[in-house]
């Protein structure tokens, strides 16, 4: 992947854009919309990590965006799993 200034742009925003989704699909106590969205950042690395190693392509703009969500969903739920133990 070219690590260019656009691409990097493009990756934080359908970061953003994938906690948003991902705070809306996850039901109970959220992080607010600033939280989600920071975790969605965060999850949208992971998310494109997973796929990578699950060999699943996810090319394009919404490829990229599925991989994010799904990412950010597997992030908000093991924050949510380690704040409920606590």
């Amino acid at each position: 992947m070219n690590y260019s200034t656009e691409n990097l742009l493009l990756f934080l925003v359908i970061g953003i854009v994938a906690g948003f989704i991902a705070g809306k699909i996850m039901k109970g106590a959220g992080f607010g919309l600033v939280g989600d969205l920071i975790v969605g950042v965060i999850g949208s690395f992971i998310g494109v990590w997973v796929f990578g190693l699950l060999n699943i392509s996810s090319g394009g703009i919404l490829g990229l965006l599925i991989a994010a969500i799904v990412g950010a969903l597997i992030l908000l739920y093991i924050v949510r799993q380690v704040k409920k133990s606590r």
